[in-house]
């Protein structure tokens, strides 16, 4: 199976997002996987820094519980489990079958543009 990557972007025309990605669902290879944020406020209130230390820390490890995952990251396993709920409904990480966790992502790249108004 081909490495799976996710963009990550800002781009607050929602629907222009959805078009472009709509165009590379019809190509031949894979083109990877985005994950949109509409502001700069919604990115930064969904993906603190200790949620993507548990991101960085599950990326490449395969499936983790969430006790190791806390174990591995130093935290309590209550916080990290909130943490981990919100990072599955973006799709950061990924249940398994048998109830652990994985970050299925090779890379992540974050395609952002601030200007001023």
């Amino acid at each position: 199976m081909t490495e799976r990557y996710l963009t990550i972007t800002l781009q607050p025309d929602w629907k222009g997002a959805l078009r472009a990605i709509g165009k590379t669902a019809h190509a031949d290879t894979y083109q990877g996987e985005v994950l949109n944020f509409e502001s700069p406020g919604h990115f930064f209130g969904q993906l603190t820094e200790k949620r993507w230390e548990l991101v960085r820390t599950a990326q490449g490890k395969g499936e983790l519980s969430v006790r190791e995952l806390a174990r591995l990251v130093g935290r309590d396993i209550k916080r990290v489990h909130e943490d981990v709920v919100i990072l599955a409904e973006l799709g950061l990480l990924e249940r398994t079958q048998s109830g652990g966790l994985l970050c299925p992502y090779a890379s992540l790249h974050i395609d952002m543009h601030l200007k001023a108004a």
